[in-house]
């Protein structure tokens, strides 16, 4: 019998490299590369497939964007995705690679599964709680080799596998369409300036147009829908807001970061369609909901959000908060104004049919509300603690 196995696919040095491990150190016959689209560039695609045309022995190209955008993207912008300051482009997408990947091992038969993450960072457990929801073998043999970048640098050019990593520049990046991160290398030093050309999806400050650009974002539901009056399916929207919010110099994240399993590390990302949406979709809400539902609501995304990192979108609790989340969002329908320049992001204004704000009760040039109707609530209003200072004033 044919030992075969998937293997997730980006096309990068890691996993690059598990071909031949797996069939090395391994003893499998064949491995099928899995290349799941969640929106890198064209080129980095067709990179992957010419270079796994090469070297491995059979080849899937998927097509996810749409997915991507409509099942992980939407539900992350209605629920404000954000862990400690990332955005959660990496971390959103792998549960979903991952999905298809087991879709492909199973239609042709493999007997394990494998991916090309480390055994420090966080990817190996996203990878894995979808993989290990299969009664395949799980493989990971960066993690299981304790394999190096420079050793697998080296392990490529003898093998006659091209890579673009070198020992001056070991940048590893990943990118989707939501988000691009960068790192490796002395990136790895907090201390370390990162040059300008780990940058390619924002311009710096300094390049960036000298006049500032208005962008009007409509959502409904929750969700965005259209641009400057014009309606576009999510892919195109987000796509078209990479390329203008980036040109503009805004999207960039340089971090100190907690991994899931307690490690600090130090990450770059670039997010320019995030940055904006989620800076919108968070003003219409503080429009449209309740204090007391954004009160709320603000645990659920910090819980959803740490579900989401960890990769455990299968998780029962991630559903639940689903739940919540979506009827939340049924009113958070409107408009939101807001202005890129040389990097910075400024909210302008917002509007909705559903919005809590009233002009008459609040203007001060309005009678419709009794200013003196106030009085009784302004006497109790810190009442305890008036009383707690005469005790203490008594002492």
């Amino acid at each position: 019998m044919v030992k075969k196995v998937a293997l997730a696919y980006s096309g990068g040095l890691d996993t690059s490299v598990c071909i031949p491990l797996l069939k090395e150190k391994y003893g499998y016959d064949e491995v099928i590369t899995v290349a799941v689209d969640v929106g890198q560039p064209d080129a980095d695609i067709k990179k992957a497939d010419e270079k796994a045309a090469k070297i491995s022995d059979t080849h899937y190209t998927i097509d996810a964007k749409e997915e991507f955008v409509n099942d992980y993207i939407f539900p992350l912008i209605k629920a404000n995705g954000d862990y400690e300051g990332y955005v959660m482009g990496t971390s959103i997408a792998r549960p979903l690679i991952a999905k298809k990947v087991v879709e492909v091992a199973k239609k042709e038969g493999a007997i394990a599964l494998a991916h090309g993450c480390t055994g420090k960072g966080n990817d190996q457990l996203r990878f894995e709680a979808v993989f290990r929801q299969t009664d395949m073998q799980v493989i990971a043999p960066m993690r299981e080799l304790n394999l190096t970048r420079e050793w697998e640098i080296e392990y490529a050019k003898k093998h006659g596998i091209p890579v673009e990593a070198t020992k001056s520049k070991p940048w590893s990046v990943d990118e989707n369409i939501w988000s691009r991160s960068i790192e490796g290398g002395r990136l790895e030093d907090p201390s370390f300036v990162p040059p300008e050309e780990i940058f390619e999806w924002t311009s710096s400050a300094e390049k960036a147009p000298e006049e500032p650009l208005i962008l009007d974002i409509a959502f409904e539901a929750g969700v965005p829908v259209a641009l400057n009056g014009e309606k576009m399916t999510g892919y195109v929207l987000v796509k078209t807001l990479n390329e203008i919010a980036g040109a503009h110099g805004v999207g960039r994240t340089d971090m100190i970061e907690d991994r899931v399993l307690g490690l600090k590390a130090r990450e770059n990302y670039e997010h320019p369609a995030a940055t904006v949406l989620l800076a919108a979709h968070a003003d219409l809400e503080k429009l449209v909901l309740t204090r007391s539902e954004l009160k709320f609501k603000k645990m659920v995304d910090a819980q959803w959000a740490e579900l989401a990192y960890y990769g455990l979108v299968d998780e029962p609790l991630y559903a639940d908060l689903n739940a919540f989340i979506d009827k939340s969002q049924e009113r958070v329908t409107g408009t939101v104004k807001l202005k890129v320049y040389k990097g910075s992001l400024t909210l302008l204004a917002r509007s909705s049919q559903n919005g809590l704000y009233s002009e008459e009760l609040v203007s001060f040039d309005s009678q419709s509300l009794d200013q003196k109707d106030a009085e009784g609530f302004a006497k109790y209003h810190g009442f305890q603690a008036r009383l707690f200072k005469k005790f203490v004033d008594k002492e």
